[in-house]
């Protein structure tokens, strides 16, 4: 597999709390990898440490053959002119129009005239579906534009590495199918490396070749969507399930199942007997 990230024993802790400990892991080049897991397992966290956001109190990341933990800031600034980042709500600036939303990375690192930039900025424009939403302001256009116009400002400097943190926040089912097929296209386009952080396992489903499951601040396993979808770890079973029965409990940070987590995991159960003999029923008649 030719990796254009790789992770190698990256730990990083706030305090006494550990975040992430021992995470080692490749991402490939040139696909969509998920990095999913329960909320409070690191996941945002691990990818500010990709990105140079922050930088781990031990282990070494890897981005196109070159380290970057131990770089000086200058050429970390410089990896970085290969990423684009879709954060959860667009972080689009309130007072530019979508327009000039997506030009700011353009007019900001770069010496393109106006010109070059229009014909940039209304090429990912036109990918993303906002040419007729240009002159509107964030405050005037739906959620989904606005994820649209973060989509379009993360490509217009034509990344390798393109980051997505829980893009499908605050989205219908409808939209997130939209969004979804979106991502997937554009990958598929440009031949980039998207990395989505999600909770959501049918868009997961939808969008990624690679999934990597974080717990407890370590990676359980990343792999192939197939092997992970196949895999008899318990951890990664129950999530993908999206069930209360089994070791993810419900507080992350709790050693110990409290009497409301054990009656809720016993309703539960309950229930999946009560569906598994109902559907039963239905197959019989």
């Amino acid at each position: 597999m030719d990796a254009i990230i790789a992770l190698r024993d990256v730990t990083k802790s706030f305090g006494s709390h550990t975040v992430l400990e021992g995470i080692s892991f490749d991402i490939p080049r040139g696909k969509t990898s998920a990095i999913m897991g329960p909320s409070g397992t690191g996941k945002s966290v691990l990818l500010k440490n990709i990105i140079g956001l922050l930088r781990p109190d031990r282990g070494e990341i890897w981005v196109d053959g070159e380290e970057t933990v131990r770089m000086r800031e200058k050429d970390v600034y410089r990896v970085r002119r290969k990423f684009g980042v879709l954060f959860q709500d667009g972080a689009l600036f309130g007072s530019l129009t979508i327009y000039d939303n997506i030009a700011f990375p353009l007019r900001e690192h770069t010496h393109k005239s106006e010109s070059e930039i229009r014909k940039i900025t209304l090429e990912k424009a036109s990918m993303v579906g906002l040419l007729d939403h240009l002159k509107k302001f964030p405050g005037e256009v739906s959620g989904g534009m606005k994820k649209r116009a973060g989509f379009a400002r993360a490509l217009v400097m034509e990344p390798e590495i393109v980051f997505f943190d829980e893009p499908d926040s605050g989205l219908d089912p409808v939209r997130v199918s939209y969004l979804d097929e979106l991502v997937k296209m554009i990958q598929e386009e440009t031949g980039a490396t998207f990395i989505i952080i999600t909770h959501n396992i049918p868009s997961m489903m939808r969008t990624a070749d690679y999934v990597g499951v974080l717990y407890r601040a370590g990676l359980v396993r990343f792999a192939d969507k197939a092997s992970m979808v196949e895999s008899n770890d318990p951890i990664i079973r129950q999530f993908l399930a999206g069930r209360a029965a089994g070791p993810i409990g419900m507080d992350e940070m709790a050693t110990e199942e409290t009497d409301v987590e054990r009656d809720l995991v016993e309703r539960s159960k309950a229930r999946q007997r009560e569906e598994g003999h109902h559907e039963s029923e239905v197959m019989t008649v």
